[in-house]
């Protein structure tokens, strides 16, 4: 999604947004990662500072927070994206920037490490090999008593990999945590930004 974003050329029109909708974005990330918890989302989301929402192409949108310079203008630093109704996701320097932050993840194993580099989605058997990990099934039940899945078809997470410190990548599931686990073939995850893309390589706009 990001392999080749440039953001002197494809950033269209942008727009501060609304106090409204800047509450709405954080309601969805603790929705979405219920370790995170308001007081961590007002650290890089500031009350008193409204993010800019740029467009790119018909179906993306990417938020990004004002950040002042002694020497220089202001310019704005990407911390979240959107793709069209999918889930609203970190930038991969965010993730990095602020270590403790605890967005829902996973971990692959080494082997999917150099075709996660290269941009490549996440592979089922990446998951559940040896040294792969999800969050466990059946820890939550829903309304009628059945086992919930630790992940649902449409969650976004921030992807680590064995033996690495830091986030390689973010991505959006495509089966559940369950799916994964017994059907164990197929694409897992569709990767949305990775280390060394365009977005990853853009520390401002």
């Amino acid at each position: 999604m990001f392999r080749k974003f440039d953001p002197t050329t494809d950033v269209s029109t942008s727009t501060q947004v609304k106090a409204s909708v800047q509450r709405g974005l954080k309601s969805q990330l603790l929705d979405k990662h219920p370790l995170l918890t308001e007081d961590i989302l007002d650290a890089f989301i500031a009350k008193k500072s409204p993010l800019v929402q740029y467009k790119i192409g018909p179906h993306l949108m990417l938020y990004c927070r004002k950040i002042d310079h002694e020497n220089k203008s202001p310019t704005q630093e990407p911390i979240l994206f959107q793709h069209r109704d999918g889930p609203i996701m970190p930038a991969l320097r965010l993730v990095h920037q602020y270590p403790t932050l605890e967005f829902t993840k996973v971990t692959v194993d080494k082997g999917a490490i150099p075709f996660l580099l290269g941009g490549a989605n996440v592979m089922c058997p990446g998951l559940t090999n040896p040294g792969g990990e999800m969050p466990p099934d059946g820890v939550e039940q829903d309304a009628n008593g059945f086992d919930k899945p630790g992940l649902e078809k449409g969650d976004g997470v921030v992807i680590y990999a064995e033996g690495k410190e830091f986030a390689l990548a973010i991505g959006v599931m495509l089966m559940s945590s369950v799916d994964v686990r017994s059907k164990n073939k197929g694409i897992a995850i569709e990767l949305l930004h990775y280390l060394g893309d365009g977005l990853f390589q853009s520390d401002e706009i």
